[in-house]
């Protein structure tokens, strides 16, 4: 059970809309390294990490992944908000508005959709910490690219904040990783994933 505090993790306020800048931002929303990604795939993996502070971290950082989905939400309705079908046609975002008008809907910017397949649960600790890493990495490079587009402060701002939370999670799953590694010997591992077999003779893998 989650408590909901009606505020932006961090605040947004945008004075000036910008169409094309909300396209590719709107990758963040529902991309394959976006938010919406982020949260399902850190909640979801939860259930199969055998330690409790793993389970307990991942639930913490896919719960602020929400909160950075609804921050990229916001970002992203705040520059489509109020525009002309001029500013509509001339920046490109009429194939987006056909289908959802100015609403917020999870694609990435080249307009994929979002799909669950973009993120991964293997059940596996070490597996899914490694793709946390990796995930959260991808997210600051996006995020990269998408502060080399703006030069709007309003929007610079919120960006830069959610970047540099891709980098913290990245140094929590590192420290998750290391916990899990010191504390999953070989006997623990089998015990938690009864579908592996090990050989009677030697012990190694099948």
């Amino acid at each position: 059970m989650w408590n909901y505090e009606n505020r932006l993790e961090f605040p947004v306020n945008i004075k000036n809309p910008n169409a094309k800048l909300a396209q590719a931002i709107i990758s963040q929303f529902g991309g394959p390294d976006g938010e919406l990604a982020a949260s399902m795939r850190y909640l979801s993996q939860r259930y199969s990490m055998p330690h409790k502070e793993v389970a307990g971290l991942l639930t913490d950082i896919g719960t602020e992944e929400l909160a950075h989905l609804e921050m990229v939400g916001a970002i992203i309705f705040q520059l489509t908000r109020n525009l002309s079908m001029e500013e509509i046609e001339k920046s490109g975002f009429y194939k987006y508005y056909v289908d959802h008008t100015v609403g917020v809907w999870p694609q990435a910017a080249g307009g994929i959709p979002f799909n669950a397949c973009e993120f991964q649960v293997k059940g596996d600790p070490i597996t899914d910490l490694h793709e946390d890493m990796a995930a959260e990495q991808k997210a600051r490079s996006t995020y990269d690219n998408i502060l080399r587009l703006i030069d709007d402060p309003d929007v610079c701002e919120p960006i830069k904040f959610l970047r540099a939370r891709e980098i913290v999670h990245y140094q929590r799953f590192g420290e998750a990783l290391r916990i899990t590694q010191d504390k999953l010997d070989s006997k623990n591992f089998y015990a938690f994933n009864p579908a592996f077999d090990r050989c009677e003779d030697c012990g190694c893998d099948n």
